[in-house]
């Protein structure tokens, strides 16, 4: 039974694990004010009819603080990749220059950064409720185990030591979370 406990608790620290890197991945997607060609993962452009990642139609670089450019591989996607980018609704307009694509962050307003601390918070929340089903899913498992034979002293140990860990996925959300508002809200 005892492998039977480490492979449920294995299981869900490796979920957890993998919502904190989900978290990470859309935190880095909200702006702080400096341009950081992350913001565009997850962008897609219509390449020929197919949607294809951004930066694998063309070169996404910071040029300063405030300039992201996208130099196309082919000229006649500068159109799509505007489109796209008008479409993702990023609270920038793409300047296109016939040869490569400029994003000019706008600096940031005290109520667009208390709009981005809340956005951030909400994904944070996400992952909480990520986390928690997924402890609430281990533990139902424990339960189903404890049916079939396994002690009630080993099941609450279990329970407890899952407890621990969902606190300690928690409190690396917030951690998170802070960083992120920190970031948003210094100029």
């Amino acid at each position: 039974m005892n492998e039977d406990l480490e492979f449920i608790m294995d299981e869900a620290q490796e979920s957890m694990k993998k919502g904190i890197t989900h978290l990470e991945a859309e935190l880095i997607r909200i702006r702080a004010g400096k341009a950081n060609p992350q913001m565009l993962e997850g962008l897609v452009v219509d390449y020929y009819g197919t949607p294809t990642p951004i930066n694998q139609v063309g070169n996404v670089s910071a040029v300063d603080a405030r300039t992201l450019t996208i130099q196309p591989w082919e000229k006649n996607m500068l159109q799509p990749i505007e489109r796209s980018i008008i479409a993702a609704n990023l609270g920038v307009t793409p300047q296109n220059d016939g040869n490569i694509i400029r994003l000019f962050m706008p600096p940031l307003t005290e109520e667009r950064r208390k709009e981005f601390v809340k956005r951030a918070n909400n994904e944070g929340e996400q992952s909480k409720v990520a986390i928690r089903n997924i402890r609430r899913d281990a533990i139902e498992e424990i339960k189903k185990l404890q049916k079939d034979g396994l002690s009630e002293d080993a099941a609450k140990d279990a329970e407890k030591g899952m407890q621990d860990i969902t606190d300690k996925y928690i409190s690396l959300v917030e951690k998170h979370l802070s960083v992120k508002e920190k970031e948003i809200m210094s100029i």
